[in-house]
């Protein structure tokens, strides 16, 4: 409701920002230039009702208030944490941005983006997150995992972070792909030493004494109920079947993810409001699909009369085996006198998030990578690049590291991984599909797991800003490594550069036993290219020690290029490149008019 009393419908993207203070003011117009499509903005003195207006009107609030008053304020009108918005609340000095509320439901995040704009600290005070570890309340959310509101949190995550002994617990022979928790908490923990228990499960509670230790459950999206019904059952019996199905199998109602139905059933009313009545999407199914899917009760009659032998335990196992899941008949065709149904249980698959961690500079890796390696449970990468993250890395989190010269062994170590159900990461430097681990994993990778790309930097793009606009036309790049690839094949790509007059970035050019490569396919390119011609190099770009230098390729063949390693980019211009006030420049070419 409203504060005035009235029914109110809330913007849950809008963020109401509530500021009273000139200063307060100057800072909220910052958010609102920032974020003009999501902040209402109240600036008038009647503090405490405008943060009661924000708060039933928005799906966020940010005060430029004292946390004491803001909470005062909104203590009648609070409800349910899982309900109630998050609110932030930032000082007068602009110096703090505190989660208030909702921490783990967007506050923590929203204080965080707060003090990104305003350029003050986000202050979180949950325990999980000060941790560092996944906080149960949510946790596993971004897989559909939902959690009773009776489950006794607090507790088990006193034990969780407390350090002592918890069990978690999967139904099946397959973990989800949940983010790590700290090492207390494991599968290999015995019952009677477990102080609390977490348990991923779509089986329904047993009528037996309550747990010993607090226990929380979560509720998988693992379920797909497979209808079919005559033409104009009622939704109470398509209802009640499907109730008694999931009842008498054993089976919790919140695991089920859709319904799922032939297509010549998709405008049946009883199965379209049975489904709504339970809150599930419908899946509609061709019966030229289903009528491929072996199941164990077909029948001639539902064959000729929808094209499909089977409609229940057909629907449940397409839809529950979709983009290449496995799935398995967990309770086979029950009738009613008008209608069928059965239940498929889908196999969770694997996580493998292919992250690339950008030139060097912590500060040049994408938000999403480093949120990729937050949720995984296992990462895989070079010990050089793992030395660089450990910091990022959750409590828990299992590391694979290994040395140069073992990138297959990585990328297959990491699809291993991701197929036996973890969530992996398998990280690099610049862009895991530059020269990077993206290609070889998915060699490996089959329809099996989920993969996850995140876009990185690479070295060719952090070297060229830091070398002017070499990049500003076309362009291309060839590695010079011929450990892999015959040198012969190398050279034809370096030729092919020259006459197609590309500006080229070489890769891995020119090491202590790899020392005439790069001689070589300068003086092809030499070929074709005056000896004035731009070439700029960057040693580790983007980090501490950086170093870049932009010569010319005269200058390079006559010995300039022993300043090159492998962990530099060459780039050498094209007919087109030139040098303006030191900077290396590949012209666009645009006709500019005045």
């Amino acid at each position: 409701m409203h504060p005035t009393g009235k029914a109110q419908m809330t913007d849950s993207g809008a963020i109401g920002v509530i500021a009273v203070t000139e200063r307060g003011r100057t800072a909220a117009g910052r958010l609102q230039a920032a974020w003009p499509d999501r902040v209402r903005t109240s600036t008038e003195n009647r503090a405490g009702e405008q943060l009661r207006s924000a708060f039933a009107d928005c799906g966020a609030v940010v005060a430029f208030l004292a946390v004491g008053a803001t909470v005062r304020a909104l203590a009648p009108v609070l409800g349910d944490k899982h309900t109630d918005p998050p609110v932030v609340c930032v000082d007068e000095a602009l110096q703090h941005a505190v989660a208030v509320l909702g921490g783990h439901h967007g506050g923590n995040a929203l204080a965080v983006e707060v003090a990104g704009v305003l350029g003050c600290r986000p202050v979180v005070t949950t325990a999980s997150d000060a941790a560092s570890a996944a906080p149960l309340d949510s946790y596993g959310a971004d897989l559909g995992l939902t959690v009773a509101d009776t489950a006794p949190l607090a507790p088990a995550g006193a034990a969780l972070l407390s350090g002592r002994p918890v069990r978690l617990e999967f139904d099946g022979d397959r973990a989800w792909p949940l983010p790590p928790l700290p090492p207390n908490a494991s599968t290999a923990t015995p019952r009677e030493s477990a102080e609390a228990l977490l348990r991923v499960s779509d089986r329904a509670a047993a009528p037996e004494a309550a747990p010993a230790v607090p226990t929380v459950v979560y509720r998988p999206p693992s379920l797909v109920v497979g209808v079919g019904s005559a033409r104009g059952a009622a939704a109470e019996e398509v209802g009640a079947l499907v109730d008694r199905t999931l009842a008498e199998a054993g089976l919790s109602a919140r695991s089920v993810r859709a319904l799922a139905t032939v297509d010549a059933k998709a405008d049946e009313e009883g199965i379209l409001r049975a489904a709504a009545e339970r809150g599930w999407p419908v899946r509609v199914l061709p019966a030229s699909e289903l009528a491929g899917v072996d199941v164990p009760n077909p029948s001639e009659v539902v064959r000729a009369e929808v094209g499909t032998p089977s409609v229940a335990e057909a629907a449940a196992l397409r839809a529950a085996g979709e983009d290449g899941a496995s799935a398995a008949l967990v309770a086979d065709k029950r009738k009613s006198e008008n209608a069928t149904a059965a239940v498929a249980r889908l196999r969770p698959r694997g996580r493998l998030a292919l992250v690339g961690l950008g030139p060097g500079a912590r500060d040049l890796a994408a938000p999403r990578a480093l949120a990729e390696l937050h949720r995984a449970s296992v990462v895989v990468g070079l010990d050089q690049y793992l030395d660089q993250v450990r910091d990022l890395l959750r409590p828990g989190t299992r590391v694979v590291a290994s040395g140069l010269g073992q990138e297959e062994e990585r990328a297959r170590t990491a699809v291993a991984e991701a197929q036996a159900g973890a969530a992996v990461a398998l990280i690099g430097s610049g862009d895991a599909g530059v020269y990077a681990m993206a290609s070889p994993a998915l060699d490996f990778a089959g329809a099996d797991i989920d993969v996850v790309g995140v876009p990185g930097i690479t070295a060719a793009v952090a070297a060229a800003h830091r070398l002017g606009a070499p990049l500003g036309h076309d362009h291309a790049y060839i590695s010079l490594s011929d450990l892999h690839t015959p040198w012969e094949a190398i050279e034809r790509r370096v030729r092919a550069a020259a006459e197609g007059d590309f500006t080229v970035c070489f890769y891995n050019p020119r090491s202590r036993r790899r020392d005439w490569q790069l001689p070589e396919a300068l003086r092809l390119l030499a070929e074709h290219r005056p000896p004035h011609t731009p070439v700029g190099y960057v040693r580790n770009a983007a980090r501490d020690d950086e170093h870049a230098a932009v010569t010319t390729l005269a200058a390079m063949l006559d010995g300039e290029v022993e300043a090159v390693d492998m962990y530099t980019v060459v780039l050498v211009g094209s007919s087109a490149s030139r040098t303006v006030a030191g900077r290396f420049v590949t012209p666009r070419g645009y006709t500019w008019r005045g």
